[in-house]
C-alpha cells in the first residue's frame, strides 16, 4: 500500500524549502519591479511578449515571480531592480504597529510571513523595519489565533480563518487538533495524548543537525 503524502513544513526565515507545497506556492507570488538592462528572450516569461525570441527592454516596468526575481537579483550587475509591495511599505507598517489584529492578512497576502522574510534576500535600507514589523506581528497576532482555536470545538471555523495568513492557519489547525485530541482523551475515546507532528519533526530536525 502506498505511503500517505507528509505534508513538508515551510523552511525558516529567508531560505525557502522546496519540497515545501507552501513555499513553492509562495515563491509565484509577484514583486513589482524594473529592468536596469535589457533583458534577452524573457518577454514570454513575463507576460510581455508572444515569442520567445522577444527581449525586454531596458527600464521596463515589470511583475516578476519571487523566484525569478531572487535568480536575477545582483546587486553588482544590476539585472534588476524590486519595490517592496504595499503591504510591507512604511504606511501599512503604521498599520499593523498600532493594532496588527485589524488586518486582513489573507486578503493582502496569503504568504505575508513566508514572502516578507524573502524580501530580506533583497537590498533594501527598509529590510531592518520590515524584519521588526513581522516578527512583532506574528506576536501580536498569535495569542488571539490559539484563543480562538482552544474556544471553537465542534463548531464553524470558517469565518475565524478567512483572514488569516496560511502560516496562521496552519498554527490554528494544530490548537484544533490539539483541542480536539484532549476532549477525546477526556472522554475515554483516546489511550494516550502524542506530541504534534511540528514537535516531532522539530526534534527530528535538532537530532539531524547534532548528528551533522
Amino acid at each position: 500500500m502506498a505511503e500517505a503524502y507528509f505534508p513538508v513544513g515551510p523552511g525558516l526565515g529567508m531560505e525557502e524549502n522546496f519540497l515545501s507545497l507552501d513555499d513553492i506556492l509562495m515563491s509565484q507570488e509577484k514583486l513589482p519591479g524594473r529592468a536596469e538592462s535589457a533583458l534577452p528572450r524573457l518577454a514570454v516569461l513575463m507576460g510581455q511578449g508572444a515569442s520567445s525570441a522577444e527581449s525586454i527592454p531596458e527600464g521596463s516596468k515589470l511583475e516578476i515571480p519571487l523566484w525569478l526575481a531572487k535568480g536575477l537579483h545582483d546587486s553588482k550587475r544590476r539585472i534588476i531592480s524590486v519595490e517592496l509591495p504595499k503591504i510591507y511599505k512604511e504606511a501599512w507598517r503604521t498599520v499593523f504597529s498600532a493594532d496588527a489584529n485589524v488586518v486582513d492578512l489573507h486578503k493582502m497576502g496569503p504568504y505575508y510571513y513566508g514572502f516578507g522574510s524573502q524580501l530580506l534576500n533583497f537590498e533594501n535600507p527598509e529590510n531592518p523595519e520590515i524584519a521588526q514589523t513581522i516578527l512583532q506581528t506574528f506576536i501580536a497576532r498569535f495569542r488571539r489565533i490559539m484563543d480562538s482555536s482552544q474556544n471553537a470545538y465542534n463548531e464553524d471555523t470558517s469565518a475565524l480563518v478567512a483572514r488569516l495568513d496560511e502560516l496562521e492557519r496552519a498554527l490554528f489547525q494544530v490548537g484544533q487538533k490539539g483541542l480536539n485530541d484532549f476532549q477525546c482523551w477526556e472522554k475515554g475515546q483516546a489511550s494516550q495524548i502524542t506530541a504534534s507532528s511540528l514537535v516531532q519533526n522539530y526534534g527530528k530536525r535538532k537530532l539531524t543537525e547534532v548528528d551533522g
